[in-house]
């Protein structure tokens, strides 16, 4: 094999959390289903979350100076489904959920109980996603709750070519 298909093998057969990423600009609501993201730092405390170029999160909130991360519910495939599998070009996510204005302006989902906002430190360009560096500045959570994952995701149809 080579690297390549070596690699897409491996992460294929990760299991991980899908977020939902959340923005404003000029006063709409952003959102998106999103994979990449993990935890970067410890002390002092650090968020990765990578959105795609092609998603209108990205092209309309990627400049905004925070973003909110929602730990989408194991029960909510709907949710998962309306973010992952619509794009806001053509329909209003927020219409059809819940959800209230938070911390720093970003939107915050009712039915995601886990979750945080955080202020974007740096952007990199990661290839065909950007990178927002976070830092955490408020936030909500519940104990016990399991998360939407990685391979339930796989199933929703994209909004947009990935």
């Amino acid at each position: 094999m080579d690297a390549r298909a070596t690699f897409e093998a491996l992460v294929g057969d990760l299991e991980y959390p899908m977020f939902i990423v959340t923005a404003r600009d000029r006063g709409e609501p952003l959102g998106c289903l999103v994979g990449f993201a993990t935890q970067a730092s410890i002390d002092p405390p650090r968020f990765a979350v990578c959105l795609s170029h092609r998603n209108r999160t990205f092209r309309r909130g990627g400049r905004a100076p925070a973003l909110g991360v929602h730990c989408v519910p194991a029960d909510a495939g709907d949710l998962a489904e309306l973010f992952g599998g619509e794009t806001g070009d053509e329909v209003d996510k927020f219409a059809r959920t819940p959800w209230h204005e938070g911390p720093e302006g970003v939107p915050v989902l009712e039915r995601c109980t886990n979750w945080f906002a955080g202020r974007v430190l740096a952007r990199l360009d990661a290839g065909d996603h950007d990178l927002f560096l976070l830092e955490p500045v408020a936030g909500a959570g519940a104990d016990g709750q399991d998360e939407f994952t990685f391979h339930r995701a796989r199933r929703i149809d994209p909004g947009h070519a990935a």
